[in-house]
């Protein structure tokens, strides 16, 4: 599924320019170091909202990040985001009302 699909699907908000690339996979996590582990073309979720989630984000190539619990990103890193080409949306439930919506979607 493209990330333009899972938003109009999960109803997020997005917060810049979303490239719409392919979903491979899910990761949660709000610990920023985790992160630089994980497959590329995830779609990440997390409640961490800082500079430093861009930066390990776009060494793994993420599909997009979304922001649960109505967290909302400042602009500089709203900025930095779309400066290197990463999606930022916002999803306004918790996050495992945010990952059963996902694995009902398809997404795992």
């Amino acid at each position: 599924m493209k990330v333009s699909e899972l938003a109009q699907k999960a109803g997020l908000k997005a917060f810049n320019p979303i490239p719409d690339k392919e979903i491979q996979g899910v990761y949660i996590s709000d610990m920023v170091s985790d992160i630089i582990g994980i497959r590329e073309g995830n779609l990440l979720i997390t409640l961490q909202t800082h500079k430093n989630l861009i930066a390990a984000a776009n060494l793994v190539d993420v599909a997009a990040i979304v922001f649960s619990r109505a967290k909302s990103p400042a602009e500089d890193v709203v900025a930095l985001a779309t400066k290197a080409g990463i999606g930022l949306l916002g999803y306004e439930g918790d996050t495992w009302t945010l990952a059963k919506k996902l694995v009902e979607l398809g997404i795992k």
